[in-house]
């Protein structure tokens, strides 16, 4: 769960840097706020995800008995 943790934690200052950046350029303004939050909601759900289903290697552990 440490890394799933990580990761959404860079997902989310990635997001958080499109964002400004796409405001800082003027693009929220003109999609609007009721969209902007649609799309932040869709990506954080997206992360969640791919955090999930990264978090869990499975491996096989091979004991040698003599």
């Amino acid at each position: 769960m440490k890394w799933a943790g990580m990761y959404l934690v860079g997902f989310v200052v990635l997001m958080g840097g499109v964002l400004a950046a796409l405001w800082k350029l003027g693009i929220l303004e003109s999609i609007g706020t009721t969209w902007t939050l649609i799309g932040v909601v869709i990506l954080i759900g997206f992360g969640i995800m791919i955090a999930v289903s990264n978090s869990g290697t499975k491996e096989n552990i091979e004991i040698d008995r003599n």
